[in-house]
């Protein structure tokens, strides 16, 4: 995958939301990530499925859960290093819509 493809793959408000709780939480159900994102089930599935198919999110079965983590450390890597890249923008940006507040 190149660099392009795996942007288009995350930059999108939900999953990128997914995948910055799957790199603080190391591994989460559809429930737990519902319940944290407030979003229908389906959506979030749905979101999932896309992130599995880019091969970003890897999934395993646990009881009558399904168990979803991040697929290498280098994609979380790259998440945590894009939460504080955008928190340094925003501090040093004076254009408001640098901010969404």
């Amino acid at each position: 995958m190149n660099g392009v493809t795996l942007l288009k793959c995350i930059c999108e408000d939900t999953r990128f939301s997914i995948l910055e709780l799957l790199q603080k939480n190391k591994e989460m159900s559809v429930n737990d990530l519902v319940l944290k994102l407030k979003k229908d089930q389906p959506l979030v599935s749905h979101h999932l499925r896309a992130l599995k198919q880019c091969k970003i999110v890897n999934s395993k079965e646990s009881g009558k859960s399904t168990m979803y983590f991040i697929s290498n450390k280098e994609i979380s890597r790259l998440i945590n290093d894009i939460v504080k890249a955008g928190e340094k923008m925003v501090m040093v940006c004076e254009d408001p819509s640098c901010c969404s507040c």
